[in-house]
């Protein structure tokens, strides 16, 4: 896996330098270098986003993984490596959209 594939993942859902290491658990080299063959999240989480990108509009999808849901912000399931609750959020954001409802 290469690190264009890591740029793609980061410009997709718009995540920092330090939590694009932090999903992947990988150090900075690892990164530049392109070796993430030992990185199974990175080509995982890019097809499970690839369907959220095209089906949402602008910069929705990073707006979304910024937003509290049902089940909580889907950033921090990533920061916490907890895939199959980011992968739950995705079927949410699939089933209903994205959702804002004003604070009240």
């Amino acid at each position: 896996m290469s690190s264009t594939a890591a740029a793609v993942l980061m410009q997709r859902l718009g995540l920092s330098e330090d939590e694009l290491l932090q999903v992947l658990g990988a150090d900075p080299l690892s990164v530049v270098g392109g070796d993430l063959d030992d990185k199974p999240q990175l080509p995982i989480l890019l097809a499970l986003t690839e369907e959220a990108a095209e089906r949402v509009q602008g910069d929705a999808l990073k707006r979304w993984l910024r937003t509290a849901g049902p089940a909580g912000r889907p950033i921090d399931h990533l920061l916490a490596q907890d895939f199959t609750a980011f992968e739950d959020s995705l079927v949410t954001l699939h089933a209903r959209g994205f959702v804002v409802r004003a604070r009240r």
